[in-house]
Order: structure tokens, then sequence, then C-alpha cells
């Protein structure tokens, strides 16, 4: 399973609490005074370098006087639950005289200890 951070259901996320902060009238820095942080710390919810929790997300929305639950419920109904994993890619073999597509794979270095001599 990868990290939720990096799905798409994320980037609605982050995507929609940008657009409410803009609709709000808010800049970050102004934001951010209302959670009584700092302005970084808003830049990094929105660009998903900081995750957000779900107790986070409910203080980011009533400071902009949006209801958290509301602004859940309609971004859930964005978040694509019925479609089907995409089936993972099939590397295809190379031709002959074809050069394969995947470099060829290291070899480890030879474990060395500072307490043992090469």
């Amino acid at each position: 399973m990868k990290k939720s951070i990096h799905s798409a259901e994320y980037r609605v996320v982050l995507r929609t609490l940008v657009d409410l902060r803009h609709k709000a009238g808010l800049t970050q820095r102004a934001l951010a005074g209302r959670l009584r942080r700092e302005q970084s710390f808003v830049w990094r919810i929105e660009t998903g370098e900081r995750r957000l929790d779900v107790v986070e997300f409910s203080w980011v929305c009533r400071a902009m006087g949006i209801d958290p639950a509301a602004t859940f419920a309609g971004m859930a109904e964005q978040w694509d639950y019925g479609a089907p994993a995409p089936a993972p890619a099939i590397p295809r073999a190379a031709e002959p005289g074809e050069p394969p597509s995947t470099p060829p794979a290291k070899r480890p270095k030879p474990y060395l200890s500072r307490y043992r001599r090469a």
C-alpha cells in the first residue's frame, strides 16, 4: 500500500483546501494567524510537504469559517472508490539485437567493516 500523502485522494484534499482558502479571501499568512501558527505551516500543508491529520483538517476548516464535515463529504464524493486499480505494466521482452529496456542490476559492494582489514 502506498502512502496516502502521495495518493490522488490526498491531492483532492490539498486542492480543496487551497480553493477554499482563496474563496474565503485569506492569504496563507492570514490563515496561519487564525491558527496561531507560522505561515510556513500552511505552506507545508498546501504543498503536501506536511501531512494533515483529521483533527488539524477540522481546525483549518473552522479557521476558514467552513464546516469540516460538509467539506470532507464533498471531497469524498470526488474520490473514485469504485474504479478498479490499474493493472501493473508488464514489461515486454526486448527484440533480438535491441538493447534491454532496463539497465542490468548493479552488484552490491562488498561489506567492509572499519574493524576488518580488506
